[in-house]
Parts: C-alpha cells; sequence; structure tokens
C-alpha cells in the first residue's frame, strides 16, 4: 500500500503525538487481547509493479474471455459490440468519479446525460417518461409490480412463465415482504398461454406480467396480453429487450403501462454478470408511483437551457411513508454508457443491429435443423435467441464445444425440467458466419 498512501514514518509520528499516543497499537487498545489476531497476516511477499502486472496478467489467462472465444450464450446477459466511444467517454474524470447529482448548479453535465438516457428510453418504448435508471432488469421488474400494485391497490399479479427465471425469483423475494401474491402462467409453444390468463385475470388482478422476447427467444402477444389484463383493470407491464425495440413495435403501442428491462446489451459488457443497469418508462398517469429520480429540462434565470432533478419519490427525499421505493443508486455510470451507445448507433445503425441479429439467429437455427441432429423446440417466432433439442446433454455438448474456444448454449433444462436436453443459443451481430459454422459442424461432429 506504500504506492497510495505515501504517510512516511515520521508523518505517523506527528499524528500519533497530535493525538497523544506513541504508538498505532494504542489506537486499538479497547480492543480485548483474547480477540486480536496478534499475528501477521497470511500475505505473500510484497512485490515490484513489473513482478505484480507479470503475476496478474498470468493468473488472468485462465479465464475464458470473449476476446478469445465465440459467444453464443445469452440468457440475460448478450456479447454485443461495444464501439470503443463508449469506454473512453465513460472513463472522463467528470463522470468516472461523479456521485449523485443533488446540487445542478455544479453537476448539469451529469444532469444532462441522465435527462438523454430517459429520453431515449422514451423513444424506444413508446413511453410518456422514464426514470434515471435501475439496479437491474430484475428488480427493475419487482419495483414495477410493486408500483403496480400501489396504483390499483391490488396485491395479486399474474407473471409468464416465460419471464426470466431469475427474475421471477427476484419477484417473489420482494412480494413475500409486501404481502403481494405471484401467480405463474403457463407457456404454449414458448409463448405465454393466452387462455390460461384470461382464466386467471379477475377483479383482484394488480399487473400481468410478460417478457417480450422471452426467454426462449420468442415474440411475444403484447397486445393480446394488454386486453386481457385491461378487461380487469390490471395493469400490463412489459420486460423487454431495448436492441428488440428498434424492428418490433414499441409495448406503448401494444398498450404496456408499465416498461422495463435490462440495459446491459446497451454498450455495457457482461463483467462476469454486472454490473449493468435496469430501465423503467411509464404513463403519464402512473409517473408519481414512478420509483427513483426523474431528470427534468427547464431554463435558469437568464433563460439558458437547464437540467434539475425533477422527480424524486424516494425516502431519503421525501417522507418514508409516502415513498414509492428505498432504492438509491441510479447507476449512472452504466446508464450513461447506454446513452453513449445509442447516441453513436442512431436509430438506423440500432435497427441494423438487431436485423444483423434476427437473421444472423435464423441461419444457425436453420443449419442447426437442417443437420439432422437437432429438432426445433418451439415453432413460434424469435429474435436472437432460440431453443433446439438434441438425444445429448447439452451439457456435454458445451465442455466439448469449449475446448474449442466455443461457449455454447443455456442448458434449459436447469431452468425449465420438462424441456430435457434443451439448448438456448443466442446470436448477436458479433457472430460471423464462420463461427456459427464452426459450432454447426462441431455440435454434429460431437452428436454423431
Amino acid at each position: 500500500m506504500a504506492s497510495y498512501i505515501s504517510n512516511t514514518k515520521e508523518q505517523q509520528k506527528v499524528m500519533l503525538s497530535e493525538m497523544g499516543n506513541d504508538s498505532i497499537q494504542e489506537l486499538f487498545a479497547d480492543i480485548p487481547e483474547a480477540v486480536r489476531l496478534n499475528r501477521d497476516l497470511l500475505l505473500p511477499p510484497a512485490l515490484s509493479e513489473l513482478e505484480l502486472t507479470t503475476a496478474l496478467r498470468k493468473l488472468s489467462q485462465k479465464n475464458k474471455n470473449l476476446d478469445d472465444y465465440s459467444c453464443f450464450l445469452g440468457a440475460g446477459a448478450y456479447d454485443h459490440f461495444i464501439p470503443s466511444a463508449v469506454g473512453n467517454l465513460i472513463s472522463r474524470q467528470e463522470f468516472y468519479t461523479a456521485y449523485t447529482p443533488y446540487q445542478p448548479e455544479i453537476s448539469q453535465g451529469t444532469l444532462q446525460a441522465i435527462f438523454e438516457f430517459q429520453s431515449m428510453i422514451c423513444e424506444l418504448t413508446g413511453m410518456d417518461i422514464a426514470n434515471a435508471s435501475m439496479y437491474d432488469g430484475a428488480t427493475a421488474l419487482a419495483e414495477a409490480v410493486a408500483m403496480a400494485c400501489s396504483h390499483t391497490g391490488k396485491n395479486e399479479v399474474l407473471i409468464a412463465n416465460t419471464v426470466h427465471p431469475e427474475s421471477r425469483d427476484v419477484l417473489k423475494t420482494y412480494a413475500r415482504y409486501k404481502g403481494i401474491v405471484v401467480k405463474e402462467i403457463g407457456y404454449h409453444n414458448g409463448s405465454i398461454d393466452l387462455d390460461a390468463l384470461a382464466a386467471a385475470c379477475s377483479d383482484q388482478t394488480a399487473a400481468v406480467i410478460v417478457q417480450n422476447p422471452n426467454f426462449f427467444g420468442i415474440i411475444e402477444d403484447l397486445g393480446q396480453a394488454a386486453e386481457r389484463a385491461h378487461q380487469h383493470k390490471a395493469l400490463l407491464i412489459a420486460s423487454v429487450d431495448p436492441i428488440s425495440l428498434a424492428i418490433l413495435k414499441s409495448p406503448g403501442e401494444l398498450g404496456a403501462d408499465i416498461v422495463v428491462g435490462d440495459g446491459q446489451c446497451l454498450g455495457n459488457p457482461i463483467s462476469f454478470g454486472g454490473p449493468g443497469l435496469g430501465f423503467m418508462a411509464t404513463s403519464k398517469a402512473l409517473m408519481r408511483k414512478l420509483p427513483g429520480r426523474v431528470v427534468g429540462q427547464t431554463t435558469d434565470v437568464e433563460g439558458k437551457r437547464a437540467f434539475v432533478l425533477t422527480l424524486q419519490t424516494r425516502e431519503q427525499h421525501i417522507r418514508r411513508d409516502k415513498a414509492t421505493s428505498n432504492i438509491c443508486s441510479n447507476q449512472a455510470l452504466n446508464a450513461l454508457a447506454a446513452t453513449i451507445y445509442m447516441t453513436v448507433l442512431g436509430k438506423e445503425s440500432l435497427k441494423e443491429v438487431a436485423t444483423l441479429c434476427l437473421n444472423k439467429a435464423h441461419y444457425l437455427h436453420d443449419q442447426l435443423i437442417q443437420s439432422g441432429k437437432f429438432a426445433p423446440v418451439f415453432s413460434a417466432p424469435f429474435f436472437k435467441e432460440f431453443a433446439v433439442s438434441s438425444a445429448g446433454d447439452t451439457e456435454v455438448l458445451n465442455d466439448t464445444l469449449l475446448a474449442d474456444h466455443i461457449i455454447g448454449g443455456y442448458a434449459v433444462e436447469q431452468s425449465y425440467p420438462e424441456l430435457k436436453n434443451g439448448w438456448l443459443l443466442a446470436v448477436t451481430e458479433k457472430r460471423t458466419r464462420p463461427e456459427m459454422d464452426s459450432l454447426v459442424e462441431k455440435a454434429v461432429n460431437h452428436c454423431d
């Protein structure tokens, strides 16, 4: 730590003298001798910077990384291309070290970045207002459910079984302590069973939750789900992939009342699962129930464009009993990365990314099916993920592919036991035809 804490022994002596102590050990006099360690920490000898850099680089090479491996694993985290501008700009000192924008007079840049993020999320989702971001997609969904229950005064929610399993688990954790009853609706051909949904909806239903594209990558009929929810004065909560919204109808157009999702795919690396960000958007009618913060645009005393925290319904700012949530962090740096990503790409390039994902996923799907070694699990339309099944164990197949520097798909059986040997593959714009052909060749050879 000598490189970072520059206090010399002489400086330490002066500080101890000011406190009336002769040694550092005297600072711990109140700690009973019986609970002290009384030995040196079991740490290796100190290394020079050169030695340490070499050692850490050697250690890092044990990791499987997305620079050396082609990745077909999705299931909630996706290997999209990130323009170099994203990393360069979020590393600027004023963004990288900033905390929260409580003082608008000194944080106009941060506030403007958040405002732009909110505006882009509203454009993508077709909603009126978005907050400054959430922890991740799963907690955004759970907060949306709490918001829906508060707005409707009901405590029952219906969630499609095709929503990400981890999101459903997070929701159940939230619901347990909020007195919310969660009921799951099964699927038919990979999509929510709309007849079962209609039968389950009642005047006690606060919200219906549908993911689109869903966990299987299938495109759900949000319009039909919204119609069934609204018949019972329930809200429709849509959890969406923001990339897909470049080519699909927006949830707002299809009748969604609250839209949430995970923004990792927008310029944020997978990073072993985090950190990422969640987003939430809604209609003006529900604005006062929106958790977190909202940045608004106004003019200052000189008539110049300015940005302020307009709406803050968290318990730190208003009476605890009036708070919508106790969410404290809005993942501003990750939201900034998403903002830069969307700005750099623009509407047309984002549409191109989505189209490439769609076309490449269907190419790989067709090649696997045509091989005769894999069969489609569902026949419904899909976006960038799809499920196939094979006669063999998918975990063994993934191990075989990993030896050839290919990260295979998700073993669906882990989350859906009924789909034995199901293999969920994700294809982003980064995957090349040679990479996809290589996966097919090696997967087919493994099955022979």
